[in-house]
């Protein structure tokens, strides 16, 4: 898949897709940090499914500020 790199705000109209991925299988993705992706059965927040980040380490769920683990 192809990278782009951006200057400034990214803008859309039809919204963005993270990709989607199970707390299981987020053990064997490398956490780049800034990368987002959807874990659908993070239980942050109450919520089933969260969005997450990469910190460079470990995925962060952006509902709790913890780590996401198996």
């Amino acid at each position: 898949m192809a990278q782009t790199t951006f200057s400034g705000p990214v803008k859309s109209d039809n919204g963005f897709l993270a990709p989607s991925y199970t707390v299981a299988q987020t053990a064997s993705l490398t956490a780049t940090a800034g990368k987002i992706i959807y874990v659908s059965n993070a239980a942050g927040a109450s919520l089933t499914g969260s969005l997450c980040y990469g910190n460079g380490s470990v995925w962060i769920d952006v509902t709790t500020g913890a780590a996401v683990t198996a």
